[in-house]
């Protein structure tokens, strides 16, 4: 399974890289995957880069996200960052091939969360809910038909979860999420999967709301946890692992809003500063 990066050559033995890993998304979703790289490894340095100025990502058209995934992904180059994940399901399935022909090593979120999908057992619909701009791409329905023969597939678009997320509509007993949640996965009711994919990184925010609605059967897949899974076996097989666990968070928008939304996910102090990735 290719990641968007490739290993010339094993560098065990090397000196630690103290660079960090970049992380980019439109906003609070990437944090899922900044939190699970952190728990799998605490000592890696991480940028991250929250482009909140132009969320959501989900409505744009494929040439606008393939010219912001350029820009973002320059943007971490200035920063000296070593590999990068695109914590981002709209950018992973509208702009891959800018994501693999990238200087700096990519990890995506589609196809490792895909492989995840396709080591599920059974007979039974795998599902998957994205932006509408990433169920619109087709990116994944194709890559889970090409990994899953055999298996349905079912497909939908859930672009309003991003905004419940941004406004701070998380908390799994929240009225408006679990509205909102029985609305737009009633059709997996009935075809009962044996697993969903939370194809955009928002959607790990209110994993908790979607798993109680669906019922503990329902195996749920994380993109951002398969992504930062992916990371670490890229580092350590480079050979690219070291750093201190320092952190540098930036934001294309209003500093203190980031700041506070990020605090309530992160249940800790954050600071960040300001970056623009666009013209």
């Amino acid at each position: 399974m290719k990641f968007a990066v490739t290993v010339k050559e094993r560098k065990a033995g090397m000196p630690c890289d103290n660079r960090p890993i970049g992380i980019f998304d439109s906003g609070l979703g990437g944090l899922t995957a900044l939190s699970e790289l952190r728990k799998l490894m605490p000592r890696e340095n991480i940028v991250y880069f929250a482009d909140t100025a132009r969320n959501p990502y989900g409505t744009r058209t494929p040439v606008e996200l393939k010219k912001m995934a350029r820009e973002n992904l320059a943007f971490l180059a200035r920063s000296g960052v070593k590999t990068v994940i695109a914590a981002c399901g709209t950018m992973s399935t509208n702009a891959l091939d800018v994501l693999h022909t990238s200087e700096v090593p990519v990890i995506n979120v589609l196809e490792p969360s895909v492989a995840a999908m396709a080591a599920v057992s059974g007979k039974q619909p795998l599902a998957v809910i994205a932006t509408d701009a990433s169920i619109r791409s087709g990116g994944y329905t194709r890559a889970l038909n090409s990994a899953c023969p055999g298996r349905e597939v079912i497909a939908l678009a859930c672009q309003e979860f991003v905004h419940l997320c941004e406004t701070g509509h998380t908390l799994p007993k929240d009225p408006l999420l679990q509205q909102e949640v029985a609305k737009a996965l009633a059709p997996l009711q009935e075809a009962k999967p044996a697993a969903l994919l939370l194809g955009c990184t928002h959607f790990g925010l209110i994993a908790e709301a979607i798993s109680a609605y669906l019922g503990e059967n329902v195996v749920l897949i994380s993109a951002a946890e398969c992504a930062a899974k992916a990371m670490k076996a890229y580092l350590e097989e480079a050979g690219l692992t070291g750093g201190s666990g320092e952190e540098t968070l930036y934001t294309s928008g209003s500093v203190r809003e980031f700041e506070e939304k990020a605090e309530h996910f992160l249940h800790r102090p954050v600071k960040a500063l300001y970056g623009s990735a666009g013209e």
